[in-house]
């Protein structure tokens, strides 16, 4: 890659970022309508979509072991989540959220999603070239 290619694909991930976590970033306002903070969030709409161990959600979240636990546990405390028995592995537990914690995820997720105005205003030709080549990046 050129020096003028690499100097521009700095300056459209520095756009991206600030698009979505300069100007809209939706975190603070998820976690709000949960009651959670955020990592709280981030672990529920996870494990809502799949059942996960602890170790796999704690790669997943990016953080260390121990504080997995204490995030699952004030899930669990809550009704948002469970632990249940892993069909292979009977050393390991599932943490599962429950229908409540679904809902939850569900509203919190719903407000992640909603695209900022300036993707609303984009016109239906241009929406669908981004959608390309994000396709492309996310591949």
């Amino acid at each position: 890659m050129s020096d003028e290619a690499a100097d521009l694909a700095g300056e459209v991930w520095r756009s991206l970022r600030e698009l979505v976590l300069d100007r809209n970033d939706r975190r603070k306002q998820a976690a709000e309508s949960a009651g959670l903070t955020f990592n709280r969030v981030k672990a529920l709409i996870r494990i809502a979509a799949e059942p996960l161990t602890l170790r796999a959600l704690a790669e997943y979240l990016v953080i260390d072991a121990p504080y997995t636990t204490v995030v699952v546990d004030d899930l669990v405390k809550r009704g948002l989540a469970e632990r249940l028995a892993h069909p292979q592995d009977r050393r390991a537990k599932l943490v599962h959220a429950t229908a409540a914690g679904r809902r939850v995820a569900r509203r919190a997720a719903a407000v992640m999603d909603t695209p900022p105005d300036a993707l609303l205003a984009l016109d239906p030709e241009e929406l669908a070239v981004l959608d390309r080549i994000l396709g492309k990046l996310l591949a």
